[in-house]
């Protein structure tokens, strides 16, 4: 019987079925890519079905872009920075805080399993290994959320006129994963660019520095 997620030993490797395959190359198994500098790489328990209880994505990105909003429901993530300098921004749910780190060459970021985060690029390009305690760990993204909600229920919750949300969201399309879709950029009106350190949100012809 198959097993996934998290197994603190080795019993899903048997004796009798000889050496698993343990090599694999995570080049060879695109999970996203927005460009050729925006991009991740995924290993799995699919590609190496001894590794159980565990995952990989090798992340690349560029400034400019970001790996959107999300959560793993069934994962912790820890984030490993290979090169470039990057902020992984966290929701606290316990405590209701939004928390950003940071992150440089060699340093980590821990996310517990079901937080809210995201990573925004600081330098030029930016390389990360993300590794997570479960083989076949789900995501949700942000913006499926945000596109698949009906906009009835920004009003009722929030109050939120549905005109003028389902105009706002419109964009999305898709998921988004590594963004934005460069389609999306609404000159003039809203979009985001990196400048510096920091973020530059334009919204309607006001600047907001983030």
């Amino acid at each position: 019987m198959t097993r996934f997620g998290f197994v603190p030993d080795n019993s899903n490797l048997k004796k009798t079925s000889g050496t698993p395959n343990l090599f694999f190359d995570s080049k060879s198994n695109v999970f996203f890519k927005r460009d050729e500098e925006n991009l991740a790489y995924e290993v799995t328990s699919t590609q190496l079905p001894a590794m159980v209880g565990g995952a990989f994505v090798n992340l690349f990105m560029s400034k400019g872009h970001m790996r959107e909003p999300h959560w793993h429901p069934n994962a912790w993530e820890l984030d490993v920075v290979v090169s470039g300098e990057v902020v992984v921004s966290i929701i606290d749910p316990d405590v209701n805080k939004l928390h950003s780190y940071h992150a440089k060459p060699g340093q980590v970021v821990f996310i517990p399993m079901a937080w809210w985060h995201w990573i925004t690029p600081v330098t030029d390009k930016v390389h990360l290994h993300l590794f997570f305690n479960n083989d076949q760990f789900e995501t949700a993204e942000g913006s499926d959320t945000l596109r698949l909600t009906p906009p009835e229920v920004f009003d009722l919750a929030y109050g939120l006129r549905p005109g003028e949300i389902a105009q706002a969201l419109s964009p999305i399309k898709e998921s988004v994963v590594i963004g934005p879709p460069r389609q999306n950029r609404l000159k003039g009106k809203t979009g985001a660019s990196i400048e510096g350190d920091g973020i530059t949100v334009n919204i309607n012809n006001k600047i907001i520095d983030v």
